[in-house]
């Protein structure tokens, strides 16, 4: 019996940007829902409205209409302190570019979201061996970015990201700075945290192979979803969930919506 339930709900999401002649719907009624522990990728041509998506249950942007709610809440609500409460402790969010502030040490960017919120020192440094151990960077915590290599720098990124324990962990192209050997790295990692910590992640990718290490696959096209894919991950092999999304890729030139 599954008795998972619902963590977030978006309701026939729209948003444009730009007027008259120059108006563009980046997105145009979109609605799913996501399953609390879920790990749920979001794939799309550039320019299909998969980044406005993510960045709108981010709020980081407003939609023209519809609704965002997590865990019954609707965002859209959301003003001051109870809004950057949304931002710095129900959502982490993992950019494609680590974006880490060069003049401070790993340990220090990824506690960075505890000290602003007045945790204690001793607090920050248990969160931050269970976040580091998770993540195979235990060993680079006094470095520098400019010390690091790219996985080592994006793997403490999705630290700081996940060290406030957030609802959601929204990815955007994760992978996307990254060698094959790097990508594959964080990817297992990442699936680590979905699987041993019941995390739910919500991942931008235009990568197949990242894709591949989803359980279910939105396919966006022209603001619209297209094509749902699911994997029954106790009984499909990885590889062979990868070769159905090289075919929905295939397909992605037309058509009405379908679940594959």
């Amino acid at each position: 019996m599954n008795t998972k339930r619902d963590i977030l709900q978006v309701e026939d999401l729209t948003k444009t940007y730009g007027r008259g002649a120059n108006r563009t719907e980046a997105l145009k009624g979109i609605s799913f829902r996501v399953l609390e522990g879920e790990f749920l990728g979001i794939m799309g041509a550039s320019g299909s409205g998969k980044t406005t998506l993510l960045n709108c249950i981010a709020a980081m942007l407003k939609p023209a209409s519809g609704k965002i709610l997590l865990r019954g809440q609707d965002i859209s609500g959301f003003r001051g302190d109870r809004l950057a409460a949304y931002r710095g402790r129900s959502i982490g969010y993992l950019f494609q570019e680590f974006e880490l502030l060069d003049n401070l040490t790993a340990r220090e960017n990824i506690t960075l979201p505890l000290a602003l919120r007045g945790v204690t020192a001793g607090q920050a440094e248990r969160e931050l061996q269970t976040v580091a151990a998770l993540l195979d960077i235990a060993q680079i915590l006094d470095q520098f970015p400019s010390q690091m290599s790219g996985g080592q720098k994006q793997r403490a990124a999705a630290a700081r990201a996940l060290i406030s324990d957030p609802d959601l962990l929204l990815a955007d192209e994760p992978t996307g700075a990254l060698d094959s050997r790097n990508s594959r790295v964080l990817l297992d990692r990442l699936a680590e945290v979905n699987r041993v910590r019941n995390k739910t992640i919500v991942m931008v990718t235009h990568d197949a192979g990242a894709a591949s290490y989803c359980s279910r696959i939105l396919f966006i096209q022209d603001g619209q979803l297209f094509h749902e894919l699911r994997r029954n991950v106790l009984s499909e092999p990885r590889e062979a969930f990868y070769e159905r999304i090289v075919t929905v890729i295939a397909q992605l030139g037309g058509g009405s919506a379908h679940v594959l």
